[in-house]
């Protein structure tokens, strides 16, 4: 099958969210996670790197996904390939 213009468009932009949010992921769960432990302040009553560990990357992963969803479900009707509901 040959590839046209408008197919690299879209994994281009396919390739660029997923590494953009691929980048995301591993900032929240190593980089954050480590340095949070070293961070000494309470938050809503807990301290930090604890509710880091609990509560924010946990957010941030369902975050990544819902954004992730919506992104491709208007890139794909943007170039045709959305499915049919």
């Amino acid at each position: 099958m040959q590839l046209t213009e408008r197919h690299r468009h879209y994994w281009s932009k396919n390739l660029r969210i997923t590494a953009v949010l691929l980048a995301l992921w591993f900032v929240v769960t190593y980089v954050v996670g480590y340095f949070a432990r070293d961070l000494d302040f309470n938050f809503f009553g807990w301290p930090f790197s604890f509710w880091v560990a609990a509560q924010g990357a946990l957010i941030v992963y369902v975050l990544i996904i819902w954004f992730y969803a919506s992104y491709m479900g208007k890139l794909d009707r943007e170039h045709g390939v959305a499915e049919e509901e």
